[in-house]
């Protein structure tokens, strides 16, 4: 029967093969949203089947079962954000840009796909046990991301402190978008200056409280300069 994969498939280049890696692609993007409306627990085979236009046991062509949908569906966004982070990362000139970038990144990405952000947050412990350490690791990749690019600004940060930073302001950006999936959908002008204004938003909350990891410590105090020079406490900090 078939298994979830542990990742993305080669693009087919067969007519026949290409028609199948479509359906699959329906499935998931059909399962993503069913998963978020109903919950795991509240979703059937034939649901997934009949909401991308095929019967229930066609599924069966594609994924041994409800579980392996949505390992599937996990699995592919999880190993998306991070190959695509990677990218952004790479391609940023500094540090700060790099940051700035992740977070605009961040921010399509949860105001594009709602319904995958709502199944991440609630569905991962409906995974199977090998499924959920696979998308924990790549969850951590995509953390590490962040971290590092904090680490460039921050040095003196203990990593546990950016880690929380990072994971905050993940929090902040996915907590909002799933109230504009109308807004997604209508894409009239209201509706479009409505998810631009969004993602202004949220983008600029975000950078807001990832600089306060980058700020010099409130116990400094500048030099005549202007230069932070750190207060002595009188043993090591």
């Amino acid at each position: 029967m078939p298994q979830t994969d542990r990742r993305p498939s080669p693009q087919p280049t067969t007519v026949r093969g290409q028609a199948k890696a479509r359906r699959r692609q329906d499935l998931l993007a059909a399962s993503a949203t069913l998963f978020a409306e109903r919950g795991f627990a509240g979703v059937s085979i034939d649901d997934i089947g009949a909401a991308a236009g095929v019967s229930g046991p066609a599924v069966y062509r594609h994924f041994a079962s409800k579980q392996a949908v949505l390992g599937a569906v996990l699995l592919e966004v999880s190993h998306d954000l991070l190959e695509r982070g990677r990218e952004v990362a790479r391609h940023a000139p500094d540090p700060q840009r790099r940051l700035r970038d992740l977070v605009r990144f961040q921010v399509d990405f949860a105001l594009h796909r709602p319904a995958v952000i709502v199944v991440q947050d609630r569905e991962l412990p409906n995974l199977t046990a090998e499924d959920r350490r696979a998308v924990r690791v790549l969850q951590r990749g995509y953390v590490t991301l962040w971290v590092e690019a904090l680490r460039e600004l921050a040095p003196a940060r203990e990593v546990a402190d950016l880690t929380l930073r990072a994971q905050a302001a993940f929090g902040l950006i996915n907590s909002t978008p799933h109230s504009l999936r109308a807004a997604q959908r209508l894409r009239t002008p209201q509706e479009a200056e409505r998810l631009d204004a969004a993602r202004a938003a949220l983008e600029e909350m975000a950078w807001a409280a990832l600089r306060t990891a980058i700020r010099p410590d409130p116990t400094d105090h500048p030099d005549a300069a202007g230069h932070p020079v750190p207060t002595s406490t009188g043993g090591t900090p």
